[in-house]
């Protein structure tokens, strides 16, 4: 089966940790991931600025780890993290930003991506958010 999986939470809400460990178990079960989509707060997820005290679980860096150990398709949605300080240095540069947050293995990209995952996908699967 394969799944897009749409994360609207922050890295260090449980939502997360939740769709975190979905992901790992799709893997697991020999299904396929076909994009995984951050928007809203979840593009936080994304930032390597991102820093969890010593006695939380880094959930942020463990998505970065997950997504380039399995080499998935890891959208942020560009409006949304334009809007919460996450660049790439593309858009950083555009904007006049002094530095970018957003470490490969991430891409920018319109909403138009996660239409296209639910279309590739057999089930679009969807943590946090309003």
């Amino acid at each position: 089966m394969k799944f897009a999986i749409a994360l609207f939470a922050p890295a260090h809400a449980p939502s997360s940790r939740r769709a975190l460990r979905f992901a790992e178990a799709v893997l697991a079960g020999g299904h396929e991931i076909v994009r995984l989509f951050f928007y809203q707060d979840g593009v936080n997820s994304a930032s390597g600025n991102v820093v969890a005290p010593q006695d939380e679980l880094d959930t942020a860096r463990q998505w970065r780890e997950f997504v380039e150990h399995h080499r998935l398709d890891a959208v942020v949605c560009i409006a949304a993290a334009l809007r919460r300080g996450v660049l790439d240095e593309q858009e950083a540069t555009r904007h006049s930003r002094p530095a970018a947050n957003l470490p490969q293995p991430w891409v920018l990209s319109g909403l138009g991506q996660l239409h296209e995952a639910a279309q590739q996908a057999d089930r679009l699967i969807s943590f946090g958010g309003a």
